[in-house]
């Protein structure tokens, strides 16, 4: 397993806490878009099966990114 380690000053902590919260809710924000498209149904079996995979790919990302967001906020 990677371990990160930053030493950061109040105000690029907080810095770094805004990017991480963008970029969630930009995965969040295509995760609820592929999972509309996925759920639409008109796509072909491999086509749902790849938005599949990119739907579960988005959650990841998501989970990676909370996670870090509260490694940061336990540090603050």
């Amino acid at each position: 397993m990677a371990r990160i380690a930053l030493e950061l000053d109040g105000e690029d902590a907080r810095l770094l806490r805004g990017a991480l919260l963008a970029a969630r809710a930009t995965e969040l924000a295509e995760l609820h878009r592929r999972g509309f498209r996925h759920s639409y149904g008109k796509a072909s079996d491999s086509a749902r099966e790849s938005m599949s995979a990119e739907v579960r790919h988005h959650r990841r990302r998501i989970e990676i990114l909370d996670r870090l967001i509260e490694a940061l906020a336990v540090a603050e």
